[in-house]
């Protein structure tokens, strides 16, 4: 079998001490794979890929689909694996009852079992269970000595085919074997140690191919969001259903009330309020009008609506949210180093531990001396099974950012989520990451209030400055009437002027009034107020006299007091960097409590000072959503793009909140600290499950307390350790966030 290996994602990412780096030449070179067609890869080496199903060649573990499916196709491995097991569970289970003897099967002989007929018998039911339901293990542990990766099933060949061949022999020539014994003493065989084992291990992988499974089901719950078919509305004012796949950029789609929205769109017609939870993780239902945004798989609420359909397919966020959690889910984490290192010399010195194992039982142990070498050899050969160490970090990784994307946090690669855990400064931009990012109007200050809000509104229409934009929507959610503007200039640097209902109106600021000879001594006062509570205050005249103010802000989030204090209270760091003016910093940090500001910085400073920072020590994260913050989300360690943002800022981020506020940095650390803490109780199951098994296996408690580990036990406690590891990983998606 070739397989395929990514470019990307080379072993040299492990280090020149790599024990993989050198045996697979084609690692280097980057796979030519069909443009179509599934590809499927190890949860465990994502380098490696091929166009069909398979076993690594690495790890010899079962190869998975690389993009998880909407539909829940059936698994050949797990039907190959389940039809052995079936098979060989029936046929290992008399051999198993025979072994127990007259304890068990009443009217049985005490010497059947050492009766040539009775060797005969357990040969022809051991046969099929160990060569062909252990075949696959056969397979694999020949393919790890070839590809020079040995791993759990050269462990699993090693035991099983050395305690079969063995029984084989005995059978087959039994008084070349009698002197070993002593003549006239029964000669054991093993032939139900090596099909119960075999039997114990297709039960573990069975077992652990359906809790693999499930790592993918958090993927498929977020395919299963979006409907299946869309109602188009044809340009002759006919509607059809079209299955998804066939929409179109352009497409006028109707969404009827209670039903999920088919793609990302913009609203053309009609009202109502979305739910975004299953996006955003947003409780809240939204509010929707034309003109407005909505989401692909959203649900609509009790309103129904047109919607002109701008991204379909692989553009829409559910698709790429899918695409982004399936690539993190196959990188690999900086803790796996660890592991990996461990696994490489890890085979290697449990066969020495064997070999060394049966040398002493034959050389020290009591009679029969060859059967107690051969039973604690096999033993220690079945239970140091690395594959829960192998499966400690990806189950976890994989379980976790498939959560973390049910929260609305997307995980760009796993180093940005074990690294995360360790960040100790957050450094935040104000637009769009404190505040709404939009403009909105605050206040209208003077003696008639609707007035000067309808004339300046009025004005402002003919601007399209984004202070104007935030003026003229507050005056149309006041529901006020607007009027036709005559004479409309704009000087530049100063505000606008105009005729408005017959009357000169100037809007901008003082600047523009004393051009104008127009005194507002009064309003400065009151202007410098605003100006300190972080909103920007502009002048309005009518008619050549001062006639109030208007002052625009952008809110704070609702969400952002309540973040910054649980992120304070988990030890974090708050800088807040922006280019915005100093005395609206100033007043933002105020309100929230910010102690270190640094304002009207340029795009190049923030990544100064976040070097500056990492100098001194500290491990930083950046949060941002513009252009400008894409430098710095780079250089940071981590970088957190807020998803209401830029396209530029998400690609040079780490972590990606799609609902775009500061509790989904909350969110992201506490995924963080849980998945490592997870992913550190695997690592230590693994180890001291080996720390302990080995030695027993090898008969460590003999000496004291005259008890050996049978094969039969170490297999059935291998199979549960890989279990246990994967079970203990898939306890993160229920993980509260």
């Amino acid at each position: 079998m070739q397989h395929q290996y990514a470019e990307s994602e080379d072993h040299s990412q492990h280090g020149d001490n790599c024990p993989h780096k050198h045996a697979h030449p084609a690692a280097s070179k980057k796979g030519i794979l069909p443009d179509a067609g599934v590809i499927y890869t190890c949860p465990m080496h994502p380098q490696v890929r091929q166009p069909k199903p398979g076993s690594c060649p690495i790890c010899g573990m079962a190869l998975e689909p690389e993009k998880v499916a909407r539909e829940d196709a059936p698994d050949p491995e797990l039907k190959d694996m389940t039809r052995r097991f079936r098979v060989s569970a029936i046929l290992a289970l008399p051999l198993l009852l025979m072994t127990m003897g007259a304890h068990v099967i009443p009217g049985l002989p005490h010497g059947f079992m050492q009766s040539q007929a009775s060797l005969w018998f357990q040969m022809v039911l051991a046969t099929p269970v160990v060569l062909w339901g252990g075949w696959p293990f056969f397979v694999r542990g020949v393919a790890s000595l070839r590809h020079h990766s040995l791993n759990m099933f050269t462990l699993i060949a090693l035991g099983t085919g050395a305690a079969y061949t063995y029984s084989v022999a005995v059978t087959l020539l039994p008084g070349a074997f009698a002197r070993w014994f002593g003549e006239g003493n029964p000669v054991d065989v093993y032939f139900e140690a090596a099909a119960v084992i075999t039997a114990l291990v297709l039960l573990g992988q069975v077992l652990e191919l359906k809790a693999r499974a499930q790592t993918g089901n958090a993927m498929r719950a977020l395919l299963d969001l979006a409907p299946k078919v869309a109602h188009i509305i044809h340009a002759d004012g006919s509607e059809a259903d079209l299955p998804l796949a066939e929409i179109q950029k352009g497409d006028l789609l109707r969404v009827r009330p209670g039903e999920k929205i088919p793609v990302d769109g913009v609203v053309a017609e009609g009202t109502s309020a979305v739910d975004q939870s299953m996006i955003t993780g947003e409780s809240i239902p939204v509010e929707k009008k034309p003109g407005d945004k909505v989401i692909g798989a959203t649900l609509n609420g009790t309103g129904g609506f047109t919607l002109r359909a701008e991204r379909v397919g692989g553009e829409t966020m559910l698709a790429q949210i899918v695409e982004m959690v399936s690539k993190a889910q196959r990188t690999r984490a900086p803790i796996q180093r660890l592991a990996d290192k461990v696994a490489g010399y890890f085979v290697p010195l449990v066969i020495l531990i064997a070999l060394v194992t049966a040398a002493l039982w034959w050389m020290y142990g009591p009679e029969p001396k060859i059967a107690y070498a051969l039973v604690n050899a096999v033993a220690v050969l079945i239970i140091a099974c690395p594959c829960a160490l192998g499966l400690a970090t990806p189950m976890s990784i994989m379980a976790g950012t498939g959560r973390g994307a049910r929260a609305g946090v997307l995980i760009k690669n796993a180093e940005a989520l074990e690294t995360l855990e360790k960040v100790d400064t957050l450094i935040v931009d104000k637009t769009g990451t404190l505040t709404e990012g939009k403009p909105k109007l605050m206040e209208v200050i003077g003696d008639d209030e609707t007035t000067i809000l309808r004339l300046a509104a009025s004005l402002e229409r003919g601007s399209e400055h984004p202070l104007a934009a935030a003026i003229v929507r507050g005056a149309e959610e006041r529901k006020m009437v607007l009027s036709e503007v005559k004479n409309f200039q704009s000087l530049t640097g100063k505000g606008v002027t105009g005729t408005v209902e017959g009357r000169m109106v100037a809007l901008g600021n003082a600047a523009l009034l004393e051009s104008l000879g127009i005194a507002a001594e009064a309003l400065k006062t009151q202007a410098e107020t605003c100006r300190a509570q972080g909103h920007t205050a502009m002048f309005v005249a009518v008619d050549g006299k001062a006639a109030g103010l208007v002052t625009v802000a952008d809110p704070i989030k609702e969400t952002t007091p309540e973040a910054l204090r649980l992120l304070k209270a988990s030890g974090l760091r708050i800088v807040m960097l922006t280019g915005d003016s100093r005395t609206t910093a100033l007043a933002v940090a105020k309100k929230l409590g910010i102690d270190e500001v640094e304002a009207e910085v340029l795009p190049e400073r923030k990544g100064e000072v976040i070097r500056e920072l990492q100098a001194k020590g500290r491990k930083v994260a950046m949060a941002g959503d513009g252009i400008n913050d894409a430098p710095a989300l780079a250089q940071a360690e981590v970088g957190i793009a807020m998803g209401t943002g830029a396209d530029v800022a998400m690609e040079s981020a780490g972590v990606t909140l799609v609902k775009g506020d500061l509790m989904g940095i909350v969110r992201a650390r506490n995924l963080s600290r849980a998945t490592m803490r997870n992913i550190r109780q695997n690592l230590f199951f693994a180890f001291i499950y080996n720390g302990l098994g080995v030695p027993i296996a090898a008969g460590a408690l003999y000496p004291f307390f005259g008890i050996t580990l049978s094969p039969v036990i170490a297999s059935a406690a291998m199979a549960f350790s890989s279990v246990s590891v994967i079970m203990n990983s898939l306890r993160l998606r229920s993980l509260h966030l």
